[in-house]
């Protein structure tokens, strides 16, 4: 079973994402960050319907790297509750995989 995983989040604009992504690859939390276009979300928060803009981004990590990853996240993200979803990856390119646990398996 491989220790690589595919976390989700979502920032409020470009700005914040393109931040965080930095971050996180600077502190070898992540390998790589993918930010998406801008997408609508629409959610409940505290009994209301709400909708906004938000920037997916896609964050490979290891299971090793995970609780710094999240702590990072926790740290520079503006919502009190942030989407943090973290996805095994069970099959992949082997040289990507090894890339992956490579880049963030140092401090």
């Amino acid at each position: 079973m491989s220790d690589i995983l595919l976390v989700i989040t979502n920032m409020p604009d470009a700005e914040s994402a393109d931040r965080l992504a930095r971050q996180l690859v600077e502190a070898r939390a992540a390998a790589c960050v993918n930010q998406l276009a801008p997408c609508t979300s629409t959610y409940r928060w505290q009994d209301k319907i709400e909708t906004a803009s938000e920037v997916p981004l896609l964050i490979k990590t290891t299971q090793a790297a995970y609780p710094r990853l999240e702590t990072l996240i926790r740290a520079a993200h503006p919502y009190e509750l942030p989407e943090i979803i973290a996805v095994p990856v069970s099959v992949g390119l082997p040289a990507y995989m090894d890339w992956v646990s490579h880049e963030t398996n140092k401090e």
